[in-house]
């Protein structure tokens, strides 16, 4: 079996980094194809041996990166493509059809109730999002919450399917050593209270909130890892509340595991998320964790994350948590239930079941054009 994943940019992100993951636990041949910005998961994914072609696609609106995308899904003879993020889905979607593939996979990451990608939902998004569904075999939702909003939209029941996006447990768990290391790379002193938070640097994750909030809770420090268009108004916050010294802007790291290792809580202050992998990887290091939105502990019985707390919309709120948090005792570092039950294991089988079921069982789309001659197959 062969197939293709395209994708609309393989910087560092969740959805990205959780297709390097994904990738590593499917037992199929697998190729990728970026359409833009082919940044260091691509060179990730070149190192664990797969093929990664760069689109070169210059926007929204540059048509000329279809019939590039038919031929080389052409040229590749896949028989399964699986589309991921927005833009890549709608490309993905049509270009595959052309081929004539007959059996197309989208995983929906970053939908939520008002905003999809971190960018508003207007009515055209959803227009076309929806025109482009059709040509699809199914609809993956990486949780219960998502499948709830593909299917309001009208997305048909049968074609989405819930696989979770998924962790490695294992890599996550503290490091003392990296704890120290870290701590004294950053001039962070050993017993320092650090806060911290991961995710693009964009104004639906609220890192304001979390600035104001440290602001007010004097010797307390905030780590921030990840990059965004909004560095510059954030860390002219922070100097604004006199904490332009307790704030580290850390960039876009690679090393999320030792950066969590470095906290003694984790706080995700966005107002939307479509599944919330950042809190996950954060309970997989045995951090307590404050959120405000996260349909990954949503969706899950009651009890599977002790020492998580769901807070609001108020930055007073969350330095009053963040003082209770100091004053406890730290725990032992052991992950909650809920980061075992996220396993990227589990993502890879069930994704792989799917990619079974859809290939002995492909849906009849009238107008699809299949292969002059037979796919070969592997």
């Amino acid at each position: 079996m062969r197939a293709l994943h395209v994708i609309t940019g393989l910087g560092i992100g969740g959805a990205e980094q959780q297709l390097r993951l994904l990738l590593g636990r499917l037992p199929l041949h697998c190729d990728v194809v970026t359409l833009t910005n082919p940044g260091p998961v691509a060179d990730g994914l070149r190192a664990d041996g797969f093929r990664v072609t760069h689109l070169r696609m210059g926007g929204n609106r540059d048509l000329g990166a279809l019939p590039r995308l038919v031929r080389v899904i052409r040229e590749g003879r896949y028989d399964l493509v699986h589309t991921h993020l927005y833009r890549a889905c709608v490309y993905g979607r049509i270009a595959a059809h052309l081929a004539g593939v007959r059996t197309l996979v989208a995983t929906e990451h970053s939908l939520g109730a008002a905003e999809i990608e971190g960018r508003p939902l207007t009515r055209a998004t959803r227009a076309l999002y929806l025109a482009t569904e059709r040509l699809g075999s199914a609809t993956v939702a990486v949780s219960e919450t998502v499948a709830a909003r593909l299917r309001a939209w009208g997305v048909p029941a049968h074609r989405v399917h819930v696989v979770p996006n998924g962790v490695d447990a294992d890599r996550f768990r503290f490091d003392p050593a990296a704890r120290s290391a870290l701590r004294a790379e950053l001039g962070v002193q050993p017993d320092d209270f650090v806060v911290g938070g991961v995710g693009r640097l964009v104004p639906g994750k609220r890192f304001d909130l979390l600035i104001r909030a440290v602001a007010d809770l004097p010797g307390a420090r905030l780590l921030l890892a990840g990059d965004g268009p909004e560095r510059p108004a954030l860390s002219a916050l922070a100097a604004g509340l006199r904490a332009g010294d307790r704030v580290h802007f850390l960039g876009a790291r690679a090393d999320v595991p030792e950066v969590l290792s470095a906290l003694d809580v984790f706080v995700s202050p966005s107002r939307e998320e479509a599944f919330g992998l950042a809190v996950v990887e954060a309970l997989a290091a045995g951090l307590p964790v404050l959120y405000r939105v996260c349909p990954a502990l949503e969706d899950l019985p009651p009890g599977r994350a002790p020492g998580s707390l769901r807070i609001g919309d108020s930055a007073g709120e969350l330095t009053e948590e963040l003082r209770k948090r100091r004053r406890a005792a730290p725990g032992l570092r052991e992950p909650p239930a809920a980061a075992a039950h996220y396993s990227i294991a589990a993502a890879g089988e069930r994704l792989t079941a799917l990619y079974e079921r859809l290939l002995a069982d492909p849906p009849h789309h009238p107008t699809h054009h299949h292969h002059p001659t037979e796919r070969a197959r592997s």
